[in-house]
């Protein structure tokens, strides 16, 4: 057997569809242009839908912003983010009082619990070049008993992230770094306390793989019964078992098989999500996730 369950489009722009425990995953990959010396864009905003900007015109959007990119203060409840930057820089501050500025490979994970208020915003710095800025936001979820627990904010930098590097067996440079979930013997970040991703039992995974041109990687087994995907990006090109791979697809696969990624292009870049489902009801309106409509509409009396 291919160990390849379903292929699935993505959408050029807007979430990117994932199973249980994770709620949904946004790939922003926006150029922005060269900047002003207040972190804003050079570039006329008059054709933007201003505070409701995804346009992605000139290859990129203000988002939520009005003067810098981003998404201002907005609340959540129920369920965690998890922010992976590749590139670019990204601003937080939340009802917590915490607040980072990072970037570049650094990774934040927030349990929005019974409640938060947060804004995530992306200066510019560079006055002369583009600012471009590459992240992941994956949202995962709680289960019933921990929706309602204390907000949880956590970094993890660059540095102190774990990373699996080895070579293959042509020599070529395979790298996997552990936002969760152990690679062999290398142990991940740490999950925040009351995350579904805290008990090792639930095998939750999130792990950026970078494959060197021609290398070849072996997705270690798994049999806990887990849920289990690959995202290929725009701009990568991957073979899955000898089946090639078109780019903009989730590649849901068997675990419990062998699978072989091999990037036939220059540097591939992947995502991998799994975990042991919840499998609990899920209502979401907006930036509320819960188990019941009741659920939903005491989180927006609460924001009240």
């Amino acid at each position: 057997m291919s160990g390849i369950i379903n292929i699935v489009s993505l959408p050029e722009v807007g979430p990117w569809p994932t199973r249980d425990p994770f709620l949904f995953c946004v790939h922003h990959n926006d150029n922005y242009p060269n900047a002003k010396s207040d972190l804003s864009p050079d570039s006329s905003l008059k054709d933007r839908n201003l505070g409701q900007d995804f346009s992605n015109k000139d290859g990129w959007s203000m988002y939520h912003g009005l003067k810098i990119p981003g998404f201002p203060r907005h609340p959540h409840r129920g369920f965690e983010t998890l922010t992976i930057v590749n590139k670019g820089i990204i601003d937080h501050s939340d009802s917590l009082g915490a607040s980072a500025r990072y970037g570049d490979g650094d990774a934040q994970w927030l349990t929005a619990g019974d409640g938060i208020n947060h804004s995530e915003m992306f200066p510019l710095f560079d006055l002369k070049n583009s600012n471009p800025i590459d992240f992941f936001q994956i949202w995962i979820n709680l289960p019933s008993k921990n929706k309602r627990v204390s907000p949880h904010f956590s970094m993890f930098w660059e540095k102190d992230i774990p990373k699996a590097k080895f070579k293959d067996s042509k020599g070529v440079l395979i790298e996997v770094k552990l936002i969760s979930g152990d690679y062999n013997l290398i142990k991940s970040c740490k999950p925040p306390p009351k995350s579904w991703a805290r008990d090792i039992r639930n095998d939750v995974a999130v792990w950026v793989i970078k494959i060197d041109k021609n290398g070849e990687w072996n997705i270690p087994i798994n049999d806990n019964n887990i849920l289990r995907s690959i995202y290929v990006p725009k701009g990568n090109e991957v073979t899955i078992n000898n089946q090639k791979i078109l780019p903009g697809n989730r590649i849901d696969l068997l675990p419990s098989h062998d699978v072989k990624v091999k990037n036939l292009g220059e540097k591939t870049k992947l995502l991998l999500l799994q975990g042991k489902p919840i499998k609990e009801p899920v209502v979401q309106y907006g930036p509320f996730v819960m188990n019941s409509k009741a659920e939903i509409q005491e989180a927006f009396n609460d924001y009240n």
